[in-house]
């Protein structure tokens, strides 16, 4: 099996959706499920059919949560230092053809959030920053083309 990289609150947060699946969103769709049986027919029951629908989906998505705890790997990245990109550093970046400035954490796939400036530690851009020192410069291929970008900053936090 092959482990997972994943932060303390990466973890946290899948164990949090487990949670609520299995309390809350699993017994409700029970219930919605014996509702619908109460209608009669089943064969021609549109609230049957998609609560079954429902239910397979959570089924489906505790199962898969329940294997990605069972294979993470919590890297504690608060105690590290230095200048060098690693697993949980946070990355200040500088477009070289625009000069727009961006950050970002590295996570682990299944916490990787774009709108939340995370990203997985194998995209092209995670893959290509691992290593790198401040004032290093990386190019990412990307799909509008490739892109340079100047390491203008790490940090642990």
């Amino acid at each position: 099996m092959e482990k997972v990289p994943m932060t303390s609150g990466g973890l946290k947060s899948l164990e949090e959706e487990l949670k609520q699946l299995k309390s809350v969103e699993r017994p409700a769709i029970i219930k919605a499920i014996a509702a619908a049986r109460e209608h009669g027919d089943l064969s021609e029951n549109a609230e049957y059919t998609s609560a079954r629908e429902k239910q397979g989906f959570i089924e489906g998505r505790i199962a898969e949560v329940e294997d990605i705890i069972s294979r993470a790997e919590v890297i504690d990245f608060s105690s590290l230092t230095g200048k060098v990109v690693k697993f949980g550093a946070t990355v200040r970046l500088a477009d070289e053809d625009t000069d727009e400035k961006v950050k970002y954490q590295i996570v682990g796939p299944y916490e990787a959030d774009l709108a939340k400036g995370r990203i997985s530690v194998t995209s092209p851009i995670g893959r290509a920053l691992i290593g790198k020192s401040v004032g290093d410069t990386v190019e990412v291929q990307t799909p509008k083309g490739a892109k340079s970008y100047e390491v203008l900053g790490v940090d642990f936090k």
